[in-house]
């Protein structure tokens, strides 16, 4: 029976083992976390990936924890209000859920099936002609016959197997910061965003007025900067609103995450033994919105490629043939205007608002790229 490791438990990783069990496989989950993460930022599902979470039987868990957003309201420097919008009814099929009850729904179909390592990760990848020698940070050493790297877009499995990250990334322009804080504004199933030239702060209320928040700030640069974090107060120091308190919480805050925004491209997401899944190997930025379905999809179809093949060579070929071009649509999202919410200059800003104040309900986000894949009957 066909050994495979894969390396990353967040949302690739465990529905990728859930697919490979499903097909026969024997399957590994190393996570370098101690165990499964909770919390995190909302996520969408849309397209075939709420089709993916429908075939694993946690559609009406997730469906549960729907997040329901009843208003966005955008704001100038100073705080006022430029335009207010609800949600645009769509067709009750995508999905905006916490990344958090994602993972644990996703967890939950398959831990009783595969085997995790909680608290280790893969230190070294050793390919030969009869499989993938492995050697843990915990100092196990253990062969696979292959390996996935579903661990982010600062994969170390990328790193390993196929050289610096630099070689794979395209840097978007803009570099952000999350994290929850304290629901001190009062704010319910609402959303409200700042705006200056090149600058935005953002709270979303995905409960009630008891329920944290979760905060996000944004701001370009042409060219990547070394630290994120060292930058932020600076960039915002003379910012209005409640923007200096949401600096000021998130540098408490036990869950912040700070990046720059960027893709990851390659020309091949399989070498020898090795393949890779999710931002590991198609990051699209959150910029599109798509990273989470992504990940669901390219999961799928890489499961259903190993089982409809004879040869892992076959297999790793077919997947790349069948899911690069869903893919290619989705990381083009940032070329066709995905960051129209975040203008850099003062004219651009404008026009953002002038349309704005036309608006009634948010346009649908649903976009043919989001559709532009049919799964394989499993």
């Amino acid at each position: 029976m066909t050994t495979i490791l894969i390396s990353g438990a967040s949302v690739a990783g465990p529905t990728l083992a859930y697919w490979l069990h499903r097909h026969g496989f024997t399957v590994t989950v190393v996570e370098k976390a101690d165990a499964p993460r909770a919390g995190g930022y909302p996520i969408d599902v849309r397209g075939p990936a709420v089709d993916v979470v429908r075939r694993m039987g946690i559609l009406p868990r997730l469906r549960h924890s729907h997040i329901d957003v009843r208003r966005f309201t955008f704001l100038d420097a100073a705080g006022g209000e430029v335009a207010s919008a609800r949600p645009r009814a769509g067709d009750g099929q995508d999905l905006e859920v916490g990344r958090g009850d994602l993972t644990g729904a996703l967890y939950a179909t398959v831990r009783d099936d595969v085997e995790f390592l909680f608290g280790d990760s893969v230190d070294t990848l050793d390919q030969s002609a009869h499989g993938v020698d492995v050697t843990f940070r915990g100092g196990t050493q253990r062969t696979f016959d292959l390996v996935v790297g579903a661990d982010g877009m600062h994969s170390r499995t990328r790193r390993l197997v196929f050289g610096p990250e630099e070689r794979f990334h395209r840097y978007l322009g803009y570099c952000f910061a999350v994290s929850t804080v304290p629901n001190t504004f009062g704010l319910a199933h609402e959303a409200m965003i700042w705006n200056t030239p090149g600058r935005a702060a953002a709270l979303y209320a995905t409960g009630g007025v008891d329920d944290e928040l979760h905060a996000f700030l944004n701001f370009h640069r042409p060219e990547p900067p070394v630290d994120v974090l060292d930058l932020v107060a600076a960039v915002f120091a003379d910012a209005g609103w409640e923007v200096p308190g949401i600096v000021k919480a998130m540098h408490g805050a036990d869950d912040l995450f700070h990046d720059t925004a960027g893709q990851i491209r390659m020309p091949a997401w399989s070498s020898g033994r090795v393949a890779l899944v999710g931002d590991a190997a198609y990051a699209p930025s959150f910029l599109t919105g798509q990273g989470t379905s992504l990940a669901l999809v390219g999961a799928f179809m890489l499961a259903d490629a190993l089982a409809r093949n004879r040869s892992h060579v076959e297999a790793f070929a077919a997947y790349e043939r069948d899911t690069r071009d869903f893919v290619a649509v989705n990381q083009a999202l940032v070329d066709n205007g995905a960051a129209a919410l975040f203008p850099t200059t003062a004219h651009a800003l404008e026009q953002r608002n002038a349309r704005l104040r036309d608006l009634v309900a948010m346009p649908a986000a649903t976009q043919p790229a989001h559709t532009a894949l049919t799964l394989p009957v499993s």
